[in-house]
């Protein structure tokens, strides 16, 4: 079920909000089970085969955290993260295993064609995190309906953000509808708006100027330069409007339940440096490969090598995250090289304009989107052959959806600090109001594209 879809905003979420008020209203105590149910519903209403697979990781990740407390046996959290991630590599990976396997002489590994459940990725990372922090002494045992609320709480069980265990597990015991609710729920709304319209507004038109760019060159087709540069701009805002509005509906619907969730994007092509780009694009899988992959593998406590080597590997195995592709893992690679070098830079203390940092950082980063989309490396290396200049120049340049998209991307403030600081006034109401009728107006016209990140 979409956030941008008429069954989630005229069907699920009026009833799951009446359902989830009356069961606060007459059964406090069900609360919780209640919403839990709700987003069981809501994660089955894509393909209810994966129901099960949900309910069973919630249920088996949960039983080892309790005989963990009990024995405090190390091996069976390690044993329960290596499960995790055998179930993410069997319907992730299996396949891009099988056929790098292919390759070996005298090897014919069947390749097992799986769907993919929507959210497993996120769901899996979850159960990691809490494993992890539990077996460090961080984190306490929980009963099986708030473990089971951290990890299938609709807002967030599809697409992230990735949310830590402490960020959320003691907002479930606060009293729902306490002082100042009716402003939460307001602000909860205005963000689900403002990011429905960044999805439906600036997000899908510009897919309609990347995706047959990116289709041709997979399709060998040739290319043009302006045409390559507007499929490669256009992308590379599609994707910022396309997941940090899914970012915006997933903070602006917890909200409208009590429910604080991290911020995940701010401003990222602001940045003026490649780790700055990372500490506001998608910040809480940076924390996660920071500090579940990148300070395990030794961070910057062992030296310049293997600080180098850290980064590599964890920007690597970020890409690999995405998807189960060579040209992801070259994008997560060419990230990790990147913020190598500029980690060089620095250690040789050596200084950059900000401006040059910006225009440097924004190049590298749309340029890499070009791996990050590419269906091969042969469709990529025809768009990079057209972007410089090897091709002939064209003509047709679609720039006005991309000229707005880079305004509101690079210069006004993001989405949820609009939401903190909107006053209560009328006019803002009838505004908001009007927005959301032009979006459902614009869903109903149009195609109604997926966001980008359920595919992993």
């Amino acid at each position: 079920m979409l956030f941008n879809s008429f069954p989630f905003l005229l069907g699920f979420l009026p009833l799951a909000l009446a359902i989830y008020a009356l069961a606060v209203r007459f059964a406090p105590g069900a609360r919780l089970p209640v919403l839990l149910a709700l987003s069981v519903v809501f994660y089955g209403y894509w393909d209810w085969r994966f129901v099960p697979l949900l309910v069973l990781s919630v249920l088996v990740n949960w039983l080892v955290a309790q005989f963990y407390e009990r024995r405090r046996e190390a091996w069976l959290i390690v044993g329960a993260i290596a499960l995790n991630l055998l179930v993410l590599g069997v319907f992730k990976y299996a396949g891009f295993f099988a056929a790098i396997a292919n390759h070996l002489p005298g090897l014919r590994v069947p390749k097992l064609d799986l769907a993919l459940p929507l959210g497993i990725s996120f769901f899996s990372f979850h159960h990691i995190m809490y494993l992890t922090d539990l077996k460090a002494g961080r984190a306490p045992r929980f009963d099986l309906v708030r473990y089971g609320l951290y990890i299938a709480f609709f807002p967030q069980v599809l697409a992230g953000p990735l949310v830590r265990w402490s960020e959320v597990m003691h907002q479930f015991d606060r009293k729902p509808f306490g002082p100042g609710w009716e402003e939460s729920f307001a602000r909860g709304l205005a963000l689900l708006v403002l990011g429905l319209a960044k999805k439906v507004f600036l997000g899908d038109p510009l897919a309609e100027y990347a995706e047959p760019v990116f289709r041709a060159a997979a399709a060998g087709s040739p290319l043009t330069v302006l045409e390559a540069w507007q499929g490669v701009l256009a992308f590379t805002f599609q994707i910022y409007f396309d997941f940090s509005g899914y970012t915006d509906m997933a903070l602006g619907l917890a909200l409208m339940i009590g429910i604080t969730l991290p911020q995940n994007f701010d401003v990222p092509y602001r940045a003026t440096s490649l780790q700055d780009f990372w500490r506001r694009w998608h910040m809480t899988l940076s924390r996660f490969l920071r500090d579940y992959l990148y300070i395990p593998f030794g961070g910057n406590r062992h030296g310049l090598s293997r600080q180098v080597l850290a980064l590599v590997a964890t920007m690597g195995l970020g890409g690999l995250w995405h998807g189960a592709g060579f040209t992801f893992v070259a994008w997560g690679l060419a990230h990790g090289l990147g913020q190598a070098a500029a980690l060089l830079w620095r250690r040789a203390g050596l200084r950059m304009p900000a401006v040059l940092g910006w225009a440097l950082t924004f190049a590298f980063v749309a340029l890499t989107w070009v791996l990050f989309r590419a269906e091969s490396f042969e469709a990529a290396r025809r768009i990079f052959a057209a972007l410089f200049g090897l091709a002939p120049v064209g003509s047709g340049f679609k720039w006005r959806a991309i000229a707005l998209a880079a305004a509101f991307a690079m210069v006004g403030p993001t989405a949820w600090t609009l939401a903190q600081r909107m006053q209560p006034r009328r006019w803002v109401a009838i505004g908001l109001a009007l927005l959301f009728v032009a979006v459902l107006l614009k869903i109903g016209d149009d195609a109604n594209y997926e966001f980008i990140y359920f595919q992993f």
